[in-house]
């Protein structure tokens, strides 16, 4: 049976992992390009080891990358764009966690490979996306042979638990005021631009509250002149 090379099997998978049809892959880059460019703390040997074991996977904005209850059988790291974590409610309720952007990496699916464990959180693409999956059966190892892996792990929980204790620090002692200025001075941060395409009602769905709640508290910050209300898009001033 004739085997495809490496690198078309590579582009080949991009192409048939996406729901819905295929991407355009005039931007899309080779895995040893994406780990170079956003994993350079890496060891050469250890960017070219996953690189040959890793599927390069697009997502379309809104796309889901995890689902709650689904087991891991990858580990995602980010090459581009950005995806939202949210953990989500018996009732069907969503609360947004934190984002995941380019060069980090989803915590929760660094499992090692004998726990057969399930997500409880769900991930969406926010923008289009590319993820690489990389096996479960390869992190045990990973972290034996390779320094630099080891600490990107440390460092990614340390940092997720820091996010982690800002939204409890903002749920237990802040105001819903509080909390949509931080959403918003957030949201502004992460993409460094003061024209925010994002609805009243995605702003409620990822504080877990209601949409007049926001539109009420953002009529207010209006008059204050910390942001102005567009059609579609809000106008962050700080």
């Amino acid at each position: 049976m004739n085997r495809l090379p490496l690198r078309v099997a590579c582009f080949v998978l991009q192409g048939l992992l996406v729901s819905g049809g295929l991407l355009t892959f005039d931007a899309m880059l080779t895995a040893n390009e994406y780990l170079d460019s956003r994993f350079p703390q890496f060891e050469p040997e250890l960017r070219a080891l996953l690189a040959q074991h890793c599927v390069v996977r697009p997502l379309k904005a809104g796309e889901k990358m995890l689902q709650t209850g689904q087991y891991f059988r990858s580990t995602m790291l980010v090459a581009e764009g950005r995806a939202k974590l949210y953990r989500e409610g018996e009732e069907g309720g969503e609360f947004f966690m934190y984002y995941l952007e380019p060069g980090q990496a989803c915590a929760l699916s660094m499992v090692c490979s004998d726990r057969q464990q399930s997500s409880e959180v769900m991930a969406v693409a926010e923008e289009d996306t590319v993820v690489l999956l990389l096996p479960l059966d390869l992190m045990d190892d990973l972290m034996r042979q390779f320094r630099s892996w080891y600490y990107f792990v440390i460092e990614t929980y340390r940092s997720r638990y820091e996010e982690l204790l800002v939204v409890i620090d903002h749920v237990i002692f802040k105001g819903m005021d509080e909390r949509l200025e931080f959403y918003l001075k957030n949201q502004y941060d992460k993409l460094q631009k003061r024209d925010l395409s994002i609805t009243h009602q995605q702003i409620a769905n990822d504080l877990n509250t209601s949409r007049e709640v926001i539109s009420r508290l953002l009529k207010k910050m209006e008059q204050q002149g910390r942001l102005v209300l567009h059609r579609n898009y809000i106008e962050w001033r700080g």
